[in-house]
């Protein structure tokens, strides 16, 4: 509390529905890593660009004058390709017009998705540990989150679990495939127990598919592809990891006309439009063909077990995840009491930084044992991050 004129004022003037959510947790180990010259394993941006040619194709859109407001739902072109690459994807043909939003990277469709679609009161039942985004969206829209807890080391799906979650007021499920941060891809089996979940209570799905690129073992399925679904499905998908690009902030969402009706109600109040040269730049990435996924592919598949084998060698116990770029590994050999700790241990003792996951779910103490690494950089860094890594067999 402070002073001011005799008067005692609050020096709290957060909303209350936002309170609990304090700093992001990328943000505070991100600052902890620069404090103490530490390499970052820790928020997930990669530490190298994306593509040249994409680059120079928004370069050469701000020559050419594409610098003022893009259409509210985002240049043609661009919806043009995003169609397209579903499509190739899915098998899904959505409309162009009526069925894609561009958005401020999938962070604001996330936000737009709960703005538009959620009632005070409204449920969506999420997995967790969980992108930390999704709680405070839901809080912002007034909706009410309720959790299923995914548990090491495949992190699953328990099916029973979500119908138990199930009430008169639940809205959606909010699923992500695959999964950050413990990297799990939903199995066949997963994807039509919730579709059967969704058409049995008539529920929206809203489906986080960043890391749809990234999938090394198993194969990624739109839950909008599975029979009946696409009705009752967003999808929502990003620029960012695919291509190197998170800066750019390019995400989008893919839905039939009156669920995107709901994302637009909410997008053209929040940003109305995104970058324009951007969105051109976007197009080119998405012509971008199957060589590049591939390529894309095979090089975080190195990426994942350089670091997988590094962390297992040191001694902890790693997770090893079938899609996105993180890895969750058990720290308890280590004798920490908790993942803050541990992490704080590492930062300042060892010079790496991880992220301690507890912010991830409702009762940080689900989280206690664990540590979450990414390994979206550089080889060199991910060596200088194993070599440092291998001080603490003896501390």
């Amino acid at each position: 509390m402070g002073h001011y004129h005799g008067r005692i004022v609050s020096t709290c003037h957060t909303a209350k529905r936002l309170q609990r959510y304090g700093e992001s947790v990328f943000a505070t180990w991100s600052r902890l890593a620069l404090k103490h010259g530490a390499v970052n394993l820790g928020q997930g941006f990669p530490d190298f660009d994306g593509p040249p040619e994409v680059i120079e194709s928004a370069h050469r859109a701000m020559l050419d004058g594409h610098n003022q407001y893009a259409p509210m739902p985002g240049i043609q072109p661009l919806r043009e390709a995003i169609a397209a690459d579903f499509e190739t994807t899915t098998g899904v043909q959505p409309c162009v017009d009526h069925d894609i939003t561009v958005t401020s990277g999938c962070t604001e469709a996330i936000a737009a998705s709960m703005l538009g679609l959620l009632n005070p009161g409204d449920e969506v039942i999420v997995f967790e540990p969980f992108y930390d985004s999704y709680p405070a969206t839901i809080a912002m829209a007034g909706g009410v989150m309720k959790h299923v807890t995914t548990r090491p080391p495949d992190f699953g799906i328990d099916l029973e679990a979500v119908e138990d979650q199930i009430t008169t007021r639940t809205r959606a499920i909010l699923l992500n495939t695959p999964h950050n941060p413990t990297g799990h891809v939903a199995t066949q089996e997963e994807l039509r127990g919730l579709a059967a979940l969704c058409q049995k209570h008539d529920l929206i799905a809203i489906c986080d598919e960043v890391y749809d690129r990234m999938v090394f073992e198993g194969d990624h399925v739109s839950l909008a592809s599975l029979p009946g679904m696409y009705e009752r499905t967003i999808t929502l998908r990003s620029l960012a990891k695919s291509f190197s690009l998170t800066g750019w902030k390019i995400g989008w969402s893919i839905a039939p006309a009156p669920l995107t009706d709901a994302i637009r109600a909410a997008h053209q109040f929040l940003t109305y439009a995104v970058s324009t040269p951007l969105q051109h730049g976007a197009v080119t990435a998405l012509h971008m063909g199957d060589d590049y996924y591939t390529t894309l592919r095979q090089d975080y598949l190195h990426r994942r077990d350089l670091l997988c084998n590094g962390l297992a060698q040191v001694g902890l116990k790693v997770c090893r995840p079938a899609g996105t770029y993180f890895v969750m590994c058990d720290h308890t050999a280590f004798g920490h009491q908790s993942s803050e700790s541990f992490c704080q241990h590492l930062v300042e003792q060892i010079g790496v930084a991880g992220i301690p996951p507890g912010s991830f779910y409702m009762n940080p103490e689900d989280g206690r044992t664990l540590v979450r690494f990414a390994f979206c950089k550089t080889d060199a860094v991910l060596e200088e991050a194993i070599s440092r890594l291998s001080r603490l067999q003896h501390h």
